[in-house]
């Protein structure tokens, strides 16, 4: 490919470049509030996308460098995207193999009265960890933990905060999780190097949640728990699936290979093939099934709702919404990128990204803001991540940074906009307005204030040299080592 040689004496205007990016805000608020159109985001971006590369000739590019800039986003995309793929693979392998149960079963024998809301935000971030997905947990023991607050005489906003912290903490700690993947890759930053990042910013704030659920629910410890859908919930798992520590093999083997810095790649191909394994072995599955089951997902039938809802799910073709957004979403960045749409509006706000502190709040701000005007976190992980990429390489910073700051702004706030999907969606299946529980989902307050706090201390902002990293912004290699 060419370095825009023949270019490099060609970018927008200030107010071509705005936009741009005004054109993509108007665009998602048109599709979300006008048009009421929640899943159509790809279509939007590819107008968006249009209307950059519009711009871009009109400044004097050329189509090839416009698709050049595509390519660039796709390059970018690639491994991950493909990682993502396979997460769909793993977890229609581990649920079957009894993995995924067996995390699930354990995390809700730990259930007490007199700590009911530090157990509720505790299962759901167990189970969003095990099942790398926030709306199932919430959809399952969400609901399940609802009823049992109500029984308590536990006010709903508080149980259902409760529920929304754990289950976002666990989303966003998994290696399963679509919008862990793909911050991690917009970013260009290793999927595990990203997870350990975020370890010192989420870690203490989910901390410090269930402190804050302990404090709140000191009042109601006295309650006494039916724990009838529970036990449901138990039998459940116990009766149709193989509980044993035996299972857990699989996951032990994940945290083992990512210690030991496998590529991500590699672990989910492993990870995989270990859960068809035992699904043969333990559970007595044929390989047809099995493989019918990797690319389609599992379905659960052991006649309990909560179970089945629960652990019905998975499947390569199941990741396609989600791996098709983040190829249009980078191949928009990538031009975005290429034809110094970003270049120019970095200018303007050079001052603000001139230092850690000024990168990192500017990063927090902007992503909630775009999480705001565009009602969906994906934009929100992509868009700010991308446009500041350039900030981070300058200032020698490290992409977990990057990717880090994403999830602890985009990710953690998603279920406090009432008009976005994962406000509509947790408001919906909890029975409690997003307005109501708003101020007791803890997670998503303290986790950006502790990024912008380590941004001015200079803690955790890991710089190249600083710490052993898989990729840096200055490797030649980074993105075909991306993963």
């Amino acid at each position: 490919m060419s370095n825009l040689k023949d270019s490099s004496g060609k970018r927008p205007s200030f107010i071509a470049a705005l936009s741009v990016i005004l054109f993509l805000c108007i665009a998602m608020a048109v599709q979300i509030f006008v048009l009421k159109q929640n899943y159509a985001t790809h279509i939007t971006l590819i107008m968006a996308a249009t209307f950059a590369a519009v711009i871009a000739l009109i400044s004097g590019f050329s189509w090839d460098d416009v698709q050049e800039g595509i390519l660039y986003g796709c390059k970018i995309a690639m491994l991950p995207m493909l990682i993502l793929m396979l997460v769909g693979v793993l977890i229609a392998s581990w649920i079957p193999a009894g993995t995924i149960p067996t995390l699930i079963y354990y995390g809700l024998n730990i259930l007490s009265p007199k700590i009911f809301l530090v157990t509720v935000a505790f299962v759901c971030a167990v189970s969003s960890i095990s099942t790398g997905s926030s709306y199932t947990t919430g959809a399952t023991f969400g609901v399940a933990f609802m009823g049992i607050g109500y029984g308590l005489g536990i006010p709903a906003p508080i149980t259902a905060g409760a529920v929304i912290t754990g289950a976002i903490f666990g989303d966003k700690m998994s290696p399963l999780s679509d919008s862990t993947n793909l911050a991690a890759g917009v970013a260009e930053a290793n999927l595990f190097d990203h997870i350990k990042s975020m370890v010192y910013t989420t870690g203490p704030a989910f901390l410090i949640s269930l402190v804050l659920y302990g404090i709140v629910g000191f009042k109601f410890g006295s309650g006494t728990i039916d724990t009838a859908q529970i036990d449901g919930i138990l039998n459940g798992l116990s009766s149709n699936y193989y509980i044993s520590p035996v299972t857990l093999i699989p996951a032990v083997v994940i945290v083992i290979l990512a210690v030991k810095k496998f590529s991500g790649l590699a672990v989910m191909v492993i990870a995989s093939l270990l859960g068809l394994a035992f699904a043969m072995i333990f559970q007595g599955y044929g390989l047809g099934e099995m493989l019918a089951f990797m690319n389609d997902g599992f379905v659960s039938d052991t006649g309990v709702e909560a179970v089945d809802a629960l652990l019905s799910r998975g499947g390569l073709q199941s990741m396609m919404w989600t791996i098709s957004l983040g190829f249009i979403g980078l191949s928009y960045g990538g031009i975005l990128e290429k034809t110094k749409i970003l270049e120019v509006l970095l200018e303007k706000i050079a001052v603000l990204v001139s230092s850690a502190k000024g990168l990192i709040t500017t990063h927090v701000l902007s992503s909630v803001a775009v999480n705001l005007f565009s009602a969906s976190q994906y934009i929100a992980i992509i868009i700010p991540s991308r446009m500041l990429v350039p900030a981070y390489k300058r200032l020698n910073i490290l992409p977990q940074v990057n990717s880090r700051t994403s999830e602890d702004s985009a990710t953690v706030t998603s279920p406090l906009v009432p008009w976005g999907l994962c406000g509509v969606f947790f408001a919906g299946t909890l029975g409690v307005p997003t307005m109501d529980y708003f101020p007791y989902v803890f997670l998503s307050f303290l986790t950006p204030v502790i990024a912008i706090l380590y941004s001015f201390t200079g803690k955790f902002i890991f710089k190249e040299g600083d710490i052993e990293s898989v990729n840096t912004y200055h490797d030649e290699e980074t993105v075909e080592k991306t993963v």
